[in-house]
């Protein structure tokens, strides 16, 4: 098991193992009255085509799923925008400017990290970017490529939530 319930025994607050309700999302201390709740993170996933119709796929350079593809994209910080997250987030990992923002779908996901099972909500957005030039792998990409709808292999695409975004996308008519 790696959900928090089977992985946190202890409270956060006293220390206690004395947990009134340990529960798939919520946790109580009977000693403490401490409340925790386990909750999605936010996440971003950016749509990136190019002038060929092509669509910008990272290569993970980390675990979880090191070496598979993925949206390049990243964790919402506390107090940041899912809109200004992406614009950091594409500018850390592959140097790009984004020019335009709109929001396009989200999946929930869920996956293994140093032993948890992390909880995510992924937003994925369009976004335009005229200017590849620039373009080098950064942050936590290791490497990049483009895909067409024809050629995408998804066997080799990281997360659940990622590929029911990218088969969303590609039977979309959102293509330029």
């Amino acid at each position: 098991m790696h959900y928090p319930k089977d992985i946190f025994k202890f409270c956060l607050r006293c220390g206690s193992g004395n947990f009134i309700n340990n529960t798939f999302r919520s946790f109580e201390c009977a000693d403490c009255g401490f409340q925790y709740y386990v909750n999605s993170s936010a996440a971003v996933a950016a749509i990136i085509v190019n002038e060929n119709n092509e669509l910008l796929l990272a290569v993970r350079a980390f675990e979880p799923q090191k070496g598979m593809l993925d949206l390049p994209g990243g964790f919402v910080d506390p107090g940041e925008s899912a809109e200004e997250t992406i614009i950091r987030e594409i500018k850390e990992e592959l140097n790009l400017d984004i020019e335009e923002v709109t929001y396009f779908t989200s999946f929930p996901n869920e996956y293994l990290f140093s032993g948890l099972t992390v909880f995510t909500l992924d937003l994925a957005f369009i976004c335009k970017v005229t200017d590849f030039s620039k373009i080098k792998c950064a942050d936590d990409v290791s490497d990049y490529l483009f895909v067409t709808k024809e050629n995408i292999d998804y066997s080799k695409i990281g997360g659940e939530s990622i590929k029911r975004i990218l088969k969303i996308f590609f039977n979309s008519n959102n293509l330029i």
